[in-house]
């Protein structure tokens, strides 16, 4: 592992859909490694010992998310946010009420999410879960890991809260858009995104908006962190030096 001149940081870890904390194992070794301090989330609705876990909602996620920003500042240590794919959305949330909670927001394979966008506004409302696809529906996503990888990934993965995946996103707060942000690009190349961003494309539009963006590329499917972990917890550490 490579080791890097730095203020040392606190990083936020909050992996996407289906996955706990347990999903950045690998990186947070590595940025422990590099003398870092690391908070990996399990936001609620992932915890697979929540009895209650189906009814919680973007808003419960946010609250969490929230006090995990405020402990990982104890002290006065600055904070990087790291979110996953689907995490996005409570981030943005976050960033929407309190611009000032982090130093920096690092996007791995995902992007700030745009006032009034769902992830699937399309579920039913009596459906109470969504769970993990067939990995034949993934595909590309899944580019670089080994059987050992998916295997892991089918067992521990969590249905997310239908509540959540249909939720949309209220923002109203465009300070949101000057936080520091870094986005990785993992299973579309950055010239791909962004010509997404400018196009307006409902995935990427809010990211055209971002006053302070560096995009970086790390080939591999969606799933960085276990296809190139220490190829991801150099970039994210790196980001965090800007």
């Amino acid at each position: 592992m490579e080791t890097l001149t730095t203020n040392k940081k606190t990083f936020v870890l909050v992996p996407g859909y289906w996955l706990g904390g347990w999903a950045w194992d690998a990186v947070a070794a590595d940025l422990r490694d590099l003398g870092h301090r690391v908070i990996a989330v399990t936001l609620p609705g992932l915890d697979p010992d929540d009895s209650d876990r189906v009814s919680r909602s973007l808003a419960d996620q946010v609250d969490h998310l929230r006090a995990a920003v405020s402990t990982a500042g104890g002290g006065g240590s600055e904070v990087v946010l790291v979110v996953h794919s689907g995490a996005g959305a409570p981030a943005s949330v976050l960033l929407d009420q309190n611009p000032t909670a982090v130093a920096r927001i690092v996007y791995v394979d995902s992007g700030p999410s745009a006032d009034g966008s769902a992830n699937d506004a399309s579920v039913p409302p009596d459906q109470q879960e969504v769970a993990l696809p067939p990995f034949a529906e993934l595909a590309a996503s899944l580019d670089g890991l080994s059987e050992e990888d998916l295997d892991r990934f089918r067992q521990r993965a969590v249905p997310q809260p239908a509540t959540v995946v249909r939720a949309a996103v209220h923002l109203e707060n465009d300070a949101r858009r000057n936080v520091p942000s870094t986005i990785i690009a993992c299973s579309f190349p950055s010239e791909a995104l962004m010509q997404m961003a400018r196009e307006g494309h409902p995935m990427m539009a809010e990211t055209a908006t971002l006053s302070d963006l560096e995009i970086v590329d790390l080939p591999t499917g969606h799933w960085p962190m276990w296809s190139r972990p220490a190829d991801l917890a150099l970039t994210i550490a790196r980001a965090a030096d800007r």
